[in-house]
């Protein structure tokens, strides 16, 4: 087989599904003699980023916003993505969401979350309306799915009757080399001075600033414990966001201007330390496809609280503390009770590094490419 395999979003996205997609696509068997990958990436060349394994990145000469809107907007069936390469593949992979134009007999699609459709309200009106084109759009067309969780599998078969033997869940995964507890004292001390921290305890938030992370109604949970812990700051990292604003809002209302800190995105080397450091890590999302962060808290060692919905059960398993997301008394309780429960702060952390050591991009990988296998062998019956 020859595999042609969208990597826009390794190129494109720092966090999120540009990791995901980094991860699975360098830990694809590239040595397999009697296959072969290639990798095309839509709108300009990154000068930094032209080969992965020794493998040539193909771009397509055409700026990516274009190209979208060609595609997407108008239903365009051309140029096919594989036209700016030289290969003619067996499978394409398109792995965000939309499937591009390609002539290749078996087109697998990736759909990460299906928030558009559960919380069409989290996100701008304009992203929301070309979601709702797009991706039944794209469904329709590809001949196998992949999910990255049992949930989202699930949510495909309950909006659009996808069947289950077009659908292969490929869960999200660490990268343990990176995503480890982090002893060294001048490393911890560090982090802490970068992000100006300092050398208070503090609860940590990682994700994008945006409604369905919910930081609004943990920020007023905040206040329940604030009063109790002098000391003790929230610190949410992740860039800005759409309709953000809600999140800085509960901030002014709450009078928690000096003990909420929000330092920005956060690069990956750094992640590991802030969860080190942190007395617990808090990710009470109203929904996701996956959750990578709580896998991510737990390899690092940090006693993790998180929303029982979705696809967090998924990710958190027995090394969560789970509360109602939309109860902002429950979520303060949960805190309290990891901040002042050793014995819970100590089982969650044992039970979350067993946990996140079965999600390894070596796994993920494989079954990727297990389902490759499989969408080939349904198109060739």
């Amino acid at each position: 087989m020859h595999i042609l395999i969208d990597y826009t979003p390794a190129v494109r996205q720092q966090a999120g599904i540009g990791r995901l997609t980094r991860g699975l696509v360098e830990h694809l068997p590239w040595a397999e003699p009697e296959h072969r990958l290639w990798l095309w990436s839509n709108g300009r060349p990154r000068p930094d980023l032209r080969h992965v394994h020794g493998n040539p990145i193909w771009y397509s000469p055409f700026r990516e916003r274009d190209m979208v809107r060609l595609w997407h907007r108008t239903g365009s069936p051309w140029p096919r993505v594989e036209w700016c390469t030289p290969v003619k593949p067996h499978i394409f992979h398109a792995t965000d969401f939309v499937l591009p134009p390609s002539g290749a007999p078996c087109q697998i699609l990736t759909i990460h979350d299906l928030s558009f459709r559960r919380f069409p309200d989290t996100l701008p009106d304009s992203l929301t309306r070309y979601l709702h084109h797009a991706v039944p759009r794209s469904v329709r067309r590809a001949n196998h799915l992949i999910a990255d969780s049992q949930s989202t599998a699930c949510d495909l078969q309950e909006f659009w009757s996808v069947p289950g033997h077009r659908i292969s869940v490929v869960p999200g995964a660490v990268d343990h080399s990176l995503f480890r507890p982090v002893k060294d004292r001048s490393a911890l001390e560090a982090v802490r001075r970068k992000y100006g921290i300092g050398g208070k305890p503090f609860i940590l938030g990682v994700s994008t600033l945006q409604p369905r992370k919910n930081f609004a109604r943990l920020i007023r949970a905040f206040r329940m414990l604030a009063d109790r812990h002098a000391e003790l700051i929230l610190v949410i990292c992740g860039g800005r966001g759409w309709r953000s604003q809600a999140i800085f809002d509960a901030v002014d209302e709450t009078g928690l201007e000096a003990k909420v800190l929000f330092p920005g995105f956060v690069a990956d080397r750094d992640l590991p330390a802030l969860y080190s450091a942190s007395e617990c890590f808090a990710y009470p999302s109203l929904y996701e496809g996956f959750g990578l962060p709580v896998l991510e808290a737990m390899a690092c060692g940090a006693p993790v609280l998180t929303g029982l919905n979705s696809s967090l059960a998924e990710a958190g398993g027995s090394g969560a503390l789970y509360v109602d997301e939309h109860d902002e008394n429950a979520m303060a309780a949960g805190l309290e009770r990891l901040l002042e429960d050793g014995a819970l702060r100590q089982e969650l952390r044992r039970n979350g590094f067993q946990h996140a050591a079965c999600f390894t991009f070596e796994q993920s990988a494989r079954k990727l490419w297990q389902a490759y296998r499989r969408a080939w062998a349904q198109v060739r019956t």
